[in-house]
């Protein structure tokens, strides 16, 4: 889409999110040896307990990936009544990590990391982004647990962070182009149709790279809403948040909400109608004519893939629908997005400890036992 720029910037990107967070840390360094306050040398024990739970030889290695292990183990933080699957309560791991469990702690992050980072992931285009979005929002989480009292679910507290850690993050490159549906429309419509490469030529199979090209688009046509819709979107939408729940965590009334989404439905589902070929065989658009110059643009990298990498289960498979609340057609739309992956999210353990130690306050915790 020679509308739409691609960055090529991984390298820049993932440094930038590695500063951020050496940052936070360094900055909690300076808070921990200027004030005794109880709560930020709690904060302080956290980052580091967060990351000192198991024996070398009991963690997970570090290229692999946190996710959910098995059906017991999964559950989904916005359902309507927080069930949290057969493990603890959210509200129960946080009190015993406030009392110093580190097993708890780790739990509990683990336990949202895959969450946050899908959404994450949808917000804003990038991979390497969205790693750095969710490392940056489970610093501020673990530094700001002494500090949750339970006037609200912890879920509510916690995405309240998340959002609007997600709402006012610098906009990632994709974001930085300001799309607007009809860009999009008219960048789709210069794209040219090509054949699907020689599949000797690639080393993922055809049909995942034609995936991947489905969701980086559908994923793009996100970003030509707004923050708050896109956010409305992908609670309700994807992962079938109710009003109720989706209006407590963006602060707004469930009212409103509702609004937020059905704006976003409208905008969105306007264009899939008038441009995209999955809802309408009539529009010449289709995603394996489209994989090949996305692939040369750098929108479809077969050696890092965005959207298809780390597959636990489809949405659908994790999060409940409001499907009732559509008409037929759109319904179409709204599977379509649930369709999508829940992505299991990079194990960001060693990254944090690795900040950890660059900061310093690992040893000086050590010192102040």
């Amino acid at each position: 889409m020679d509308g739409l720029r691609p960055k090529n910037r991984h390298a820049q990107c993932s440094a930038q999110g590695s500063s951020l967070g050496l940052f936070f840390l360094l900055k909690l360094r300076n808070l921990w040896s200027k004030n005794s306050d109880p709560g930020l040398k709690y904060a302080a024990h956290c980052h580091t307990a967060l990351f000192r739970v198991s024996k070398p030889d009991n963690m997970k290695r570090s290229n692999e990936i946190s996710g959910i292990s098995s059906a017991s183990e999964r559950f989904n933080p916005f359902s309507e009544r927080g069930e949290q699957g057969a493990g603890p309560a959210d509200e129960e791991l946080v009190s015993n990590a406030q009392a110093g469990d580190k097993d708890a702690l780790e739990k509990l992050v683990r336990r949202h990391q895959p969450w946050v980072f899908n959404i994450a992931l949808r917000m804003v285009w990038y991979r390497e982004a969205a790693e750095d979005a969710t490392q940056e929002i489970l610093i501020k989480v673990v530094t700001k647990l002494s500090t949750f009292r339970g006037q609200s679910q912890f879920r509510t507290w916690l995405y309240r962070i998340a959002f609007n850690h997600l709402l006012n993050v610098r906009k990632s490159e994709f974001e930085e182009q300001s799309i607007t549906f009809t860009d999009m429309g008219l960048a789709l419509d210069e794209t040219p149709n090509f054949d699907l490469p020689d599949p000797k030529s690639v080393p993922v199979e055809l049909p995942l790279l034609v995936e991947e090209a489905r969701i980086g688009c559908m994923t793009g046509m996100l970003v030509c809403l707004d923050r708050r819709q896109r956010l409305a979107f992908i609670l309700g939408e994807y992962f079938g948040v109710t009003s109720e729940v989706g209006g407590e965590v963006m602060e707004v009334s469930p009212d409103n909400f509702r609004q937020l989404l059905s704006r976003a439905r409208r905008d969105l589902y306007q264009f899939m109608n008038e441009k995209c070929g999955l809802v309408n065989a009539a529009n010449p658009c289709r995603c394996a004519k489209k994989t090949r110059s996305f692939m040369q643009a750098g929108y479809v990298n077969p050696d890092r893939m965005e959207f298809t990498k780390g597959r636990l289960a489809s949405v659908s498979d994790v999060a409940p629908h409001r499907l009732n609340e559509l008409e037929t057609l759109d319904r179409k739309h709204a599977e379509l997005f649930r369709d999508h992956g829940f992505l299991a999210a990079p194990d960001l353990a060693t990254k944090l400890r690795e900040l950890i130690s660059q900061s310093g306050v690992d040893a000086e915790i050590d010192s102040a036992r």
